[in-house]
């Protein structure tokens, strides 16, 4: 019996282990957004296949010396990112790359090394309805994508639906936010706050000037 359980567990794990591997000539691009109230955070992993090692070496190599240097790894990192969009309800998100890191040149080449980019950037106000849209073209002919976001951590905030294109190069996010943080007030708010505080000192001088005429 414990020979056939251990045969039933290595014929599963050799059903499944295709469906995990990495195929060799596409440039895997796994992205993983996570959500705050007023900053938006994404991790980037960069994984090229042994057959497409080459062409993505020689655009990071910008030398080519055979070695990625400190330089050349924040270069390329810089590109991918101007590959990048993300908007949040229509304005558009100035990402900015927080770190860098390469595995090095041979594990690459062998196909289990990756570049690994962190970025954040500041959500705009917004209301209760929201919707975050992130677009990936970075080496589109060779590339692979994958898009997800992690459940927030801050309960003010509930992702609704999730969807994206075929290729997942497109990904959009519709969530809600309790507690929306509001923006600087614009005139005409001001302008209604005035003259609400204008009003309510009217009310409340002539209640004093009553008080006096009732000594």
């Amino acid at each position: 019996m414990k020979g056939w359980l251990a045969a039933a567990g290595t014929m599963l794990l050799s059903v499944s282990t295709p469906a995990f591997a990495h195929r060799l000539d596409e440039y895997l691009q796994a992205t993983t957004i996570s959500l705050e109230k007023d900053r938006v955070q994404a991790q980037i992993r960069l994984t090229p296949g042994v057959a497409v090692f080459p062409i993505v070496f020689a655009s990071i190599d910008s030398d080519a010396d055979g070695i990625i240097s400190e330089a050349e790894q924040h270069a390329y990192a810089e590109r991918v990112l101007r590959d990048l969009s993300l908007t949040i309800d229509g304005d558009r998100v100035q990402l900015r790359l927080v770190s860098s890191r390469a595995s090095n040149v041979q594990e690459m080449m062998d196909g289990r090394g990756e570049i690994q980019l962190d970025v954040d950037g500041n959500v705009p106000h917004g209301g209760h309805d929201r919707r975050l849209v992130f677009e990936n073209h970075h080496e589109s002919r060779i590339a692979a994508y994958l898009v997800n976001c992690l459940v927030p951590s801050d309960p003010d905030i509930r992702v609704t639906a999730q969807d994206r294109n075929y290729d997942q190069s497109f990904y959009q996010l519709d969530y809600v936010e309790t507690g929306a943080r509001s923006g600087p007030l614009s005139l005409g708010q001001w302008s209604g706050a005035a003259g609400w505080l204008g009003a309510a000192a009217l009310v409340l001088f002539a209640r004093l000037a009553a008080t006096r005429r009732e000594e």
